[in-house]
């Protein structure tokens, strides 16, 4: 078997398979969850490698993906919002497909993969395709739902198209927005079979609204589904750390405030996960189809999620924390030939680093402005403690928390946007406290970590690249 290092010469990796998946949180039978079906994510692990400790920049769609996709972090991007555009602030930035296609790649784009459909236009080789347009088809397909999008509407002027947070409808996969884009990914994938490519692959749900065919809802029962082990929230925690998770609330059905009832959350819970299963069978209907046409064996593919998501941890939903079920996601990349595959690794990663690690996979020049560090040799040797930290952040008003995760740790600080003044603080430690449920940082045997965490911080905000090797 041959070394990454070695295969890379011989440029046996031709393509790339890029496939982006919407509020994925680390919910998948490869990451140890058993409750869940998703044997097709799992077969991709099994001949890849699974990073258990890969965090996103910023835990919303549009930062995220910006943040990706340029190889920029968030104060670079300047980009804090999901309704920003990364072109509105990084007007000549080489983009991640942008520099592919420079290198003679034709570079497609079907389905969510910058969270707005028309961001980025120079990245692609034609224009990009989302079916129902841009982020806001919500794709509704049962008469009870429409009407009730119809009743909200008029309530509700600013936030069009929601209804209800879930929708079982006895339809086809296709009925949905993401089987429309299946389709047409198929369709890319047999044109670009003797060309080499750069295809971006992305997938809406398990975004809210939780819809998906009845069929993917019978996987489960109801009654034996989980609920969050931790529906509290954690001790010592600041004004800055949570939110009233606006965006579960605007749908239809969903309280304006206060807690969200049992019956309600395992109705939730079953829909995510029935999406989670709906997004697993159109990944392995696009692996099947790369497969069929002998293009596995010479493409490199790099399956991950946005951000993590709260069901119910924390007693909060949805994403926007520096928390690590928000912070973390899930990340597979599978490399051709590559000896470690079926194996995971707990080497500390940022998204930041998918944009030079592709590159160096595929032969390219890696761009100077690229904040992260090619994690190839994490895929020769999955043990190497390569990373002493992984950096994310989320704005509060004028408050900006920057949070670092170390081995043990994970340490936040929000500071006053305008005077860097530090308003608040946090530590959880994960020896003893996985599920972050008690800040620490006012007890005195953790000052030295505190301190070394602090200064990591300033470090960081000094020099982006963070503190690999």
């Amino acid at each position: 078997m041959k070394s990454i290092k070695n295969l890379i010469k011989e440029n046996k990796f031709e393509n790339v398979l890029f496939i982006p998946v919407d509020d994925l949180r680390p919910e998948l039978g490869c990451y140890g969850n058993k409750q869940i079906i998703t044997p097709n994510i799992d077969k991709l692990a099994e001949r890849g490698m699974v990073f258990q400790r890969a965090y996103c920049q910023q835990a919303v769609c549009g930062p995220s993906r910006a943040s990706l996709l340029s190889g920029c972090r968030p104060d670079s991007v300047g980009n804090y919002d999901f309704n920003v555009r990364m072109r509105d602030h990084l007007p000549d930035v080489v983009s991640l497909p942008q520099h592919f296609k420079r290198n003679g790649y034709e570079t497609v784009s079907v389905g969510k993969v910058y969270h707005h459909l028309d961001d980025d236009p120079q990245g692609w080789s034609k224009t990009p395709y989302r079916a129902h347009g841009d982020w806001k088809g919500r794709g509704y397909v049962t008469d009870e739902a429409i009407e009730k999008v119809k009743q909200f509407n008029e309530k509700n002027i600013k936030r069009k198209g929601l209804g209800p947070a879930t929708e079982a409808a006895d339809v086809p996969d296709n009925a949905y927005q993401d089987g429309k884009n299946l389709e047409s990914m198929l369709e890319e994938l047999r044109r670009l079979r003797d060309k080499k490519f750069f295809l971006a692959a992305g997938f809406t749900r398990p975004h809210l609204p939780f819809n998906a065919p009845k069929k993917y809802w019978d996987l489960y029962k109801r009654e034996e589904i989980n609920l969050a082990n931790n529906p509290f929230v954690p001790e010592g925690v600041t004004k800055y750390s949570l939110h009233n998770f606006g965006e579960l609330r605007g749908y239809f059905g969903i309280p304006d405030e206060g807690d969200i009832s049992e019956e309600k959350a395992r109705e939730l819970i079953h829909g995510y996960y029935a999406c989670v299963s709906y997004i697993d069978s159109l990944i392995g209907k696009l692996l099947n189809e790369l497969e069929r046409l002998n293009l596995q064996d010479k493409t490199v593919i790099v399956m991950w999620g946005d951000h993590g998501w709260k069901l119910g941890e924390h007693a909060c939903w949805c994403k926007h924390t520096n928390f690590e079920i928000d912070t973390r996601a899930p990340l597979i990349v599978s490399v051709p030939g590559m000896k470690n595959n079926n194996c995971q690794t707990y080497a500390l990663t940022e998204f930041v680093d998918i944009y030079p690690t592709l590159c160096e996979l595929s032969g390219l020049e890696i761009p100077e402005h690229t904040a992260g560090k090619s994690f190839v040799s994490v895929l020769e040797n999955p043990e190497r403690e390569w990373k002493k930290a992984a950096f994310s952040q989320y704005p509060r008003g004028e408050v900006m928390g920057y949070s670092v995760r170390t081995g043990n740790y994970r340490y936040t600080e929000w500071q006053d946007f305008a005077s860097g003044e530090v308003m608040a603080r946090e530590l959880y430690d994960h020896q003893i406290d996985p599920e972050e449920n008690i800040n620490v940082v006012k007890k005195d045997k953790y000052d030295e970590e505190i301190k070394k965490c602090s200064q990591y911080l300033i470090l960081y905000k000094q020099d982006s690249t963070g503190l690999s090797e």
